[in-house]
């Protein structure tokens, strides 16, 4: 492998045919270049569209209240559904497989004030399990608590930007009175959000709170439900059916009106955008390894001419007590090293473009960051190694067949 002869031979070839042995690895440059740029906009798509979920628990289940569609043990169709406080006990404390559960009573956007300081803020009224359902990160203080909700405590959670808009001169927060629509609410904690700055311009409050001071009685508008982590579209099927199931026979409407409640099933959101990207992934790596493949047979048609044309030199060789080895090694070697040099090259440029096109394009609402990593870096060297060997390996077995005294008589 390492025979400095050999080498210098294969180096001589290369340079007493430049332009066939520079259009030849071209192809095969080309086609790692766009496998390159494929698969890092592909990255780049997936990150941008999986983002939408990294604030929302991917194992979560939302259901919402609707309008009965068709007649029921003769009830006119056109009623609301409306969820209240037993609904929502039911479905957290009787089904095990809710693994965290939160109502909301819908209260909007608020004006909230503090020391002179105000503005509009969206207000959630939620149960406490709903910071890991929205992946709430507390950052000062706590979340309130079920003492909080059986107590109806006045106790507010703020996010970041809200503390920012409020506390103007760096005040600590924690403990101190905020007004919500003119009512005082005590800060007991402040978070964060994955979901950007929309997810950190919002007030939770308990909603047994806000169902008394803002005359909500015990309605509740929707409720989310946690699932095992790792649960599978299946099971989240199987929950929804069990919970159409169970609100139909409470509100009396048909099991079969998909009108009358809703889901929001993360469940099969995220498996939907993992197996479209596991397709597009797969799209890209055919195209990609297709376009090598013309390359490779490029290589393997012009390691033919070589053959070819040194017919005489490698009788000579094998007459001289070369062995068939020697002879295969020769070509292969040349292949190998016009497919590594080339493809190193796309590779190097596809990451060049890759990393260039990152640093300058903002991130999007369904493109961030598009890279390539380093297993992809190592497929591709692998792909490389492989197809100059494939490119040479034919010729190469060609050459290793060809007989001394044939090979001396040719023209």
């Amino acid at each position: 492998m390492f025979d400095r002869d050999k080498w210098q031979e294969i180096l001589n070839t290369i340079e007493k045919n430049k332009l066939r042995t520079f259009l030849t690895g071209f192809s095969v440059a080309w086609g790692i270049f766009m496998l390159i740029i494929l698969l890092g906009f592909g990255t780049g798509l997936q990150k941008g569209v999986s983002d939408n979920f990294k604030d929302t628990a991917t194992n979560s289940i939302w259901v919402f209240s609707g309008q009965t569609s068709v007649p029921h043990k003769g009830m006119k169709p056109g009623r609301f559904i409306r969820f209240d406080n037993a609904d929502y006990d039911l479905v957290a404390n009787n089904m095990p497989e809710v693994t965290a559960s939160s109502g909301r009573f819908y209260l909007g956007n608020n004006e909230v004030t503090y020391k002179g300081e105000h503005g509009s803020f969206n207000i959630r009224t939620v149960h406490p399990e709903h910071q890991f359902i929205e992946k709430t990160l507390t950052i000062q203080g706590r979340f309130f608590n079920e003492k909080d909700i059986e107590e109806k405590r006045k106790v507010v959670s703020i996010g970041t930007l809200v503390r920012d808009a409020l506390f103007v001169n760096g005040e600590n927060p924690i403990g101190e009175y905020i007004e919500v629509s003119g009512v005082p609410f005590k800060v007991v904690g402040v978070f964060e959000d994955e979901g950007g700055e929309n997810e950190q311009e919002i007030l939770y409050i308990p909603i047994s709170t806000a169902q008394m001071v803002f005359n909500g009685a015990d309605r509740v508008d929707m409720f989310m439900v946690n699932l095992d982590e790792g649960a599978t579209v299946e099971e989240s099927k199987v929950m929804e059916e069990k919970l159409r199931k169970t609100m139909a026979e409470r509100h009396k409407f048909s099991p079969d009106d998909e009108r009358a409640i809703r889901f929001w099933n993360n469940v099969e959101d995220f498996m939907q955008f993992q197996n479209l990207f596991d397709g597009i992934r797969t799209f890209i790596w055919i195209i990609g390894i297709m376009t090598i493949i013309a390359g490779i047979v490029g290589i393997s048609n012009i390691m033919m001419i070589v053959v070819k044309e040194r017919t005489k030199e490698i009788g000579i060789r094998k007459a001289l007590g070369a062995t068939p080895w020697s002879v295969v090694s020769l070509i292969i070697m040349e292949s190998v090293l016009i497919t590594s040099v080339f493809g190193y090259i796309g590779l190097v440029l596809g990451v060049g473009v890759i990393e260039g096109i990152s640093s300058v394009l903002p991130p999007g609402e369904f493109f961030k960051d598009p890279e390539v990593n380093f297993k992809v870096a190592i497929s591709a060297t692998i792909i490389l190694i492989t197809a100059g060997t494939l490119a040479g390996l034919i010729p190469a077995r060609k050459a290793a067949r060809i007989k001394p005294i044939v090979a001396l008589r040719d023209e």
